[in-house]
């Protein structure tokens, strides 16, 4: 399973919009936003997932980028797969 810290640049005037999309993509959770576009999320998914996630998180209707900022993967439970 692998962990990352996304940031999202999203258009201000849609900020709830993007937010509830958000939510709404699988292993995607909204921690923090600065009222201006800026929101802190994270991501859980498999490491053959991550792509497809951001890829997602890409296509929400308002986000006009999406940063990889931090991402963790667990070699463990990648072996135990």
């Amino acid at each position: 399973m692998d962990i990352a810290g996304v940031l999202v640049m999203a258009r201000p005037e849609q900020i709830g919009d993007v937010e509830r999309g958000l939510s709404a993509v699988a292993g995607v959770e909204v921690h923090a936003g600065d009222g201006q576009g800026q929101l802190v999320v994270t991501v859980e998914a498999g490491n053959e997932e991550m792509m497809n996630t951001m890829t997602k998180i890409h296509d929400v209707p308002g986000v006009l980028a999406a940063n990889l900022v931090y991402q963790h993967t667990n070699i463990e439970d990648e072996e135990r797969a």
